[in-house]
């Protein structure tokens, strides 16, 4: 029998099996060997295999794991590991913020980037969108580089509404994952687009202006969508893995030689530099990617974003 994890820890998972129960299951021997070496075995959205021998009402034996389609990864800089944050989805949604908690654009672009290593789409959903710090120039221009690049941006609002159509319309029928800084609003977000869940919303820390951690490990949710939001059609379904705020995101098995291969405007001029593949893209003459920022091929903020990262990998220095 298969299930799927639908959250847990190191040890023990919840589980929906393929009878339909809920299941509370340990790794049986304590180990998968196609786990090793992350800091946890298993995330939600896995699929797992169970020892049928052992199988009772409430509990199980996970024995294997079903190879992933993918999965989305951090290095967990406490743990000195990587750390498993969701597998096999179809839309990795970075939710960020004009404000409360400050807007981090470099937060956005490692998500984005980890995201396209693992070949997950990645969608950046704005929420918040109706606090004044949103019509800032700044912040719009920010928006509109990463439209420009091919990436699908919702501007929402889980107070007034704003946006949540199309971002049901997005998920619906598929597996997706939340990602972002604490506070943002990622539980409120899954509150609107379903009024039967209820989850614990947190508030923000008034001296540093972070959010407190409401959600304390990745669990996957089955949504019924607002009827309200998907035309009046009723029984319309998505599954969202929530994850714990995350303060700093750190990049995962991506050197900073290859962290352009994963800013997708930067891709098409990889390789046509005067030196090739050996080109760092930051001060040769005949590069091709700093020709592409002069002739506005490459937005300016972008190309900072990409090297500003480069230097907090290169340093070990990062920034929250």
């Amino acid at each position: 029998m298969n299930g799927l994890i639908l959250s847990g820890s190191k040890n023990v998972f919840e589980v929906e099996c393929d009878d339909g129960y809920i299941r509370d299951c340990a790794i049986k021997g304590k180990i998968l060997k196609a786990s090793e070496g992350y800091y946890n075995p298993l995330a939600p959205g896995d699929i797992v295999t169970l020892d049928d021998s052992t199988l009772e009402d409430d509990k199980g034996m996970i024995t294997d794991l079903v190879p992933r389609k993918n999965r989305f990864v951090r290095w967990n800089i406490k743990k000195k590991e990587p750390q498993i944050l969701a597998a096999n989805l179809d839309y990795l949604l970075i939710v960020t913020t004009p404000d409360n908690p400050p807007f981090r654009p470099r937060f956005v672009d490692r998500a984005i980037a980890q995201a396209e290593y693992e070949g997950i789409t990645p969608v950046i959903v704005c929420n918040k969108y109706d606090i004044n710090a949103a019509r800032e120039e700044e912040f719009q221009d920010r928006l509109e580089v990463w439209e420009n690049a091919g990436y699908k941006v919702i501007r929402s609002s889980a107070r007034t509404g704003e946006g949540m159509e199309e971002l049901a319309n997005l998920i619906e029928n598929h597996l997706s994952a939340f990602v972002g800084q604490s506070g943002v609003g990622k539980s409120s977000i899954i509150n609107v687009l379903d009024n039967t869940v209820v989850l614990k919303t947190g508030s923000l820390s008034q001296k540093y202006g972070k959010g407190c951690h409401t959600t304390t490990k990745g669990t996957l949710i089955h949504l019924q969508i607002d009827e309200a939001l998907v035309g009046g059609i009723k029984g319309t379904t998505a599954n969202i893995i929530d994850t714990p705020g995350v303060r700093r995101f750190l990049l995962n098995d991506i050197s900073p030689e290859n962290l352009a291969l994963y800013f997708r405007e930067f891709v098409p001029f990889i390789g046509k530099c005067n030196y090739g593949m050996s080109c760092s893209h930051t001060h040769e003459k005949g590069c091709a990617i700093i020709q592409a920022v002069e002739e506005g091929k490459i937005s300016p903020l972008r190309y900072d974003s990409w090297m500003r990262i480069c230097e907090e990998m290169k340093s070990g220095s990062f920034e929250d």
